[in-house]
């Protein structure tokens, strides 16, 4: 990035940080696969001009018309697909890309999502109880908190929110139906959970469990890691932005095991696996955002870079 460049407005967490994790170059290539408002594609298409190119992918048909907007100024150089990381392989084929230089995934909600009532992602603004990425999806925080069984409501929470008090609140919940309101969900789930602990509100482990069932979150990421390093050259590199313990922890443990040649299991002597490492790790310990990002952006709190380079096999 040039000193004369400044970052675009609404600038996106970690923003000079992924730019240097890609350290992009002109001609390059790069699939960023949640590209929201178009933050960080906009540095990386500024930053591998003249003829650099991306393809950016997202599931929320708002965010892509935003992000059109934003990316408008590099033309043909950037092409916008509605759909999911999770079939990433798919989207590269469809642009006739066999290969490309850097991946990025910038998980979670979007300050777009979580800023508009309407679409029920937070507690704190009176919304229907919806929080889909995209609105096509068919099952809503609604389907889960009125119709599924108290004992699948408490898994959920636990699972998904590392929630402690995950049965309490199901049962809760199932003895407030029907619910229609976020406002209405977070009283029940805050009065249940009884108050903060670590300074946090009682209900956001238990809205963040919903969201991420709501929208398959870590099933989807599971099935986009290994097509990221697939589709990567040969040095080219996977960055992936996590804001919460699930997402990472499954992130660090896909980037341990695809950078060992053998994956059986310590006891074992003889190695029988045949794997073979397909990444380094650039990052052992996550990259966190500064004091002074964080002052400027407390969302940007909880964010953690992990950075993964290909490497060629034998």
């Amino acid at each position: 990035m040039g000193a004369e460049e400044t970052p675009p407005a609404h600038q996106p967490v970690l923003y000079h940080e992924v730019l240097e994790a890609f350290s992009p170059q002109p001609g390059a290539r790069y699939l960023d696969g949640t590209v929201g408002l178009g933050g960080h594609a906009h540095g990386l298409l500024h930053a591998c001009s003249p003829n650099g190119q991306l393809v950016g992918l997202d599931v929320d048909p708002q965010a892509l018309e935003l992000a059109a907007q934003r990316l408008a100024e590099f033309g043909s150089r950037v092409i916008l697909h509605h759909g999911s990381y999770g079939q990433l392989a798919q989207h590269l084929a469809a642009v006739g890309w066999e290969a490309v230089d850097g991946v990025l995934l910038d998980l979670g909600a979007s300050s777009l999502q979580f800023d508009r009532p309407e679409r029920g992602f937070s507690f704190q603004k009176e919304g229907p109880l919806d929080m889909r990425f995209d609105p096509s999806y068919p099952l809503t925080a609604a389907d889960l908190v009125n119709d599924w069984p108290e004992a699948d409501l408490a898994d959920v929470l636990f699972r998904y929110g590392e929630e402690p008090r995950s049965r309490r609140i199901a049962r809760a919940i199932v003895r407030a139906r029907p619910l229609h309101s976020t406002v209405q969900l977070a009283e029940v789930v805050a009065k249940a959970a009884g108050g903060r602990r670590s300074g946090i509100h009682p209900a956001t482990r238990s809205f963040q469990a919903l969201r991420i069932a709501v929208n398959r979150e870590l099933e989807t990421l599971e099935a986009a890691l290994p097509q990221a390093v697939a589709a990567l050259k040969p040095g080219g590199r996977l960055a992936l932005i996590s804001f919460h313990s699930l997402e990472d922890r499954t992130v660090k443990l896909f980037f341990r095991q695809e950078s060992r040649d053998c994956i059986c299991p310590p006891e074992q002597l003889v190695c029988t696996c045949g794997h073979k490492a397909s990444i380094k790790e650039i990052t052992r310990r996550p990259i966190r955002p500064t004091p002074q990002e964080v002052d400027a952006n407390p969302r940007a709190r909880s964010a953690r870079l992990r950075v993964a380079e290909k490497i060629l096999g034998d």
